[in-house]
């Protein structure tokens, strides 16, 4: 017994805090849609960001005691072409709990906002080393190599408020200029080479995040709506709509943890819609923004019981 539990943590995924973006991100979806349609969402999602919130401390003290006992698997995941990616999720996350928390208790989300942002900009430097410096095999290339620039197109969501509009813009446009970058080699990956296994088929919507969060932190930066909004906003929605279209070949991957993949893109797509609605007062967009966040709590749903069900039957945490 005593070996399966040193096993199980051994084995510990990186990945997992990925759980945390999709689950804050819906929490943040319901505070949004309760503050701009005036619906009673907002008392709901609080008690579900603290769950989230607890969530991620679990997370982060058991990877710690994995880092602590098992250097040398951390520090496989960390040059593992794809697993590298999932790094960032850490920081990422602390920067969407820092957005939760920024009505609730602003000290608190302003400590979780500086931490993220500094821990995302070194992952940010440490991952760019490793892509100019070690060989990798166009094969090695999926969406999941987004995740290190989402999370500096995300900083300025909140940055206004707690670093400044100068150190906003410094990481939004990091994330912008290379996510334009990285999305032609996506596409060129997809379209010229062999198909992503399965197990990665899920990882294409990510490709939504980005000009999602992309149209979010833009409007912040420029507190309006302009032409390069409208730009990012409808690229998102045509992305959406286009891996929509190939749901039925993506639901014949079975399970695996990549399915978390659905969850923050559809939370930051409704969030981006519920945001539109606020700035041109569509109706439109109301009920894009209503369907858009029942779809993503569906999602959620789902990938979250099918994920328990995993845990219980002790499918996580195992070798690959």
């Amino acid at each position: 017994m005593e070996e399966t539990e040193v096993n199980r943590l051994k084995n510990f995924p990186i990945t997992l805090f990925s759980t945390v973006m999709g689950l804050s991100g819906l929490a943040i979806a319901y505070m949004r849609y309760g503050s701009v349609m005036k619906a009673g969402t907002i008392g709901f999602s609080k008690y579900f960001l603290y769950a989230v919130t607890v969530w991620f401390a679990v997370l982060v003290l058991i990877y710690a005691l994995k880092l602590i006992k098992y250097p040398t698997e951390v520090k496989h995941e960390f040059i593992h072409p794809v697993r590298m990616n999932f790094f960032p999720t850490i920081s990422i996350s602390m920067l969407l709990l820092s957005i939760g928390y920024e009505n609730i208790c602003h000290p608190f989300a302003s400590a979780l906002w500086w931490a993220g942002a500094l821990v995302h900009i070194t992952f940010t430097f440490v991952i760019i080393n490793m892509w100019f410096f070690r060989e990798y095999k166009i094969h090695a290339m999926n969406p999941a190599w987004f995740i290190p620039v989402v999370g500096n197109i995300l900083v300025p969501v909140v940055g206004a408020n707690f670093g400044g509009t100068e150190m906003s813009w410094f990481f939004f446009s990091i994330g912008l200029v290379l996510w334009i970058v990285l999305y032609t080699i996506v596409i060129y990956r997809v379209i010229f080479h062999d198909a992503l296994v399965q197990k990665f088929m899920p990882t294409l919507f990510i490709m939504i995040a980005p000009p999602a969060v992309g149209f979010i932190s833009y409007s912040k930066l420029t507190g309006g709506l302009d032409s390069f909004g409208r730009i990012l906003f409808y690229f998102a929605v045509f992305t959406t709509l286009v891996l929509v279209s190939m749901f039925p070949r993506l639901r014949k991957a079975p399970f695996y943890m990549s399915w978390w993949a659905y969850t923050f893109p559809m939370d930051a797509i409704t969030i981006a819609t519920i945001l539109m609605y606020k700035m041109t007062g569509a109706v439109f967009f109301k009920s894009m923004a209503l369907v858009l966040l029942a779809v993503t709590t569906c999602v959620v749903v789902l990938v979250l019981v099918r994920t328990v069900a995993e845990m219980l039957s002790k499918k996580v945490c195992i070798p690959e």
